[in-house]
């Protein structure tokens, strides 16, 4: 029988009621008391990491779940790790770059209602997680939600409320489960080593464009980040208002051996900078990154890894365009 591992880490799955509102409060232990019949699945062991609600959750946690796994990686068959809903995503994807190649599952849940409320999707998700960690045919980091099995990096948090809350943004879903049986639509295996980087450089800001935005605001981040995201419009592009004023403030922050990545606001189909006049004139310009079909979550939690791990902008130019857990697919380098 299967070993796995279960990590807790609070979120709405383990939240209870208090005057001012859910509040995570629920152990790992009462949590697998609510789900007895994984019993004839495997065996689950729990762990409390911390309980937090996910909206403060930090890069520092990334970092100390990546560790828990890292050192417990033998004894477990799979890990399976609740987690509020509101920054899953971020965290799937962050786990994706600091766990690499696992062939062994690393699974993320959590519910919209608390596991303790008589209408919840706290069970189902549970169980459907920890039936999905114990089979051999599971491997790397992927979110298990109201059926869907998403690649960690492709997962986006689509509804506020409701039970079907995550899509996979560009890429299908790895599976479905449907009445305990995953129906795989795609078959991978680790396509390399397993590697596990423990080291993330939090220093990245996004920055989305609106119209008539002040360039200033590039100079104001200037000091405190190393990595800028600047969320254009459509395929991309840079304002040119007036004298031009987003260039000289990008080259400044160029100039200054910081990092520009470009991506979109659209949900989906990504980036293509060369298409318009107001992309391409950037893209030739400076020597930047371009996000193209990857996801916001994904490509913030990505510069936090390779900042982490190099210096050298060529290594982390490298780093970005190569493909990890299906984060991209599509790029014009």
């Amino acid at each position: 029988m299967k070993k796995i591992l279960l990590i807790a880490t609070g979120g709405t799955i383990a939240s209870r009621g208090s005057e001012s509102g859910l509040t995570p409060q629920i152990s790992s232990e009462e949590i697998l008391n609510y789900v007895p019949s994984v019993s004839r699945i495997c065996h689950v062991e729990g762990r409390q990491l911390f309980n937090l609600d996910s909206t403060n959750i930090l890069p520092e946690h990334w970092e100390a779940m990546a560790r828990t796994i890292r050192e417990q990686y033998d004894v477990y068959d799979g890990f399976v790790i609740l987690h509020g809903t509101d920054t899953m995503a971020y965290t799937s994807a962050a786990l994706s770059y600091m766990i690499q190649n696992s062939p062994k599952p690393i699974v993320l849940t959590g519910a919209q209602r608390p596991i303790d409320k008589e209408i919840t999707d706290a069970k189902m998700n549970l169980y459907d997680s920890i039936l999905y960690a114990s089979d051999p045919d599971s491997h790397d980091v992927v979110i298990v939600f109201q059926g869907q099995v998403i690649a960690g990096t492709r997962a986006r948090k689509i509804r506020s409320k409701s039970f079907n809350a995550f899509s996979s943004i560009n890429f299908p879903d790895v599976a479905v489960i449907r009445d305990g049986s995953i129906i795989r639509y795609i078959e991978w295996k680790p396509s390399g080593p397993l590697q596990f980087y423990t080291t993330l450089n939090p220093r990245v800001f996004t920055l989305k464009l609106i119209p008539g935005m002040d360039a200033g605001v590039i100079h104001y981040l200037k000091p405190y980040y190393d990595a800028l995201i600047i969320e254009s419009f459509g395929v991309g592009g840079i304002p040119c208002y007036g004298e031009d004023v987003y260039m000289d403030a990008i080259a400044e922050w160029t100039g200054s051996g910081k990092l520009l990545v470009m991506t979109t606001q659209v949900p989906n189909e990504g980036s293509d900078m060369v298409i318009y006049n107001v992309g391409s004139r950037i893209k030739e310009r400076f020597d930047l990154l371009e996000a193209y079909d990857m996801t916001p979550e994904a490509t913030v939690t990505k510069l936090m890894w390779l900042m982490g791990t190099y210096t050298k902008f060529k290594d982390i130019k490298t780093g970005f365009y190569k493909k990890i857990n299906h984060d991209i697919m599509f790029t014009k380098t």
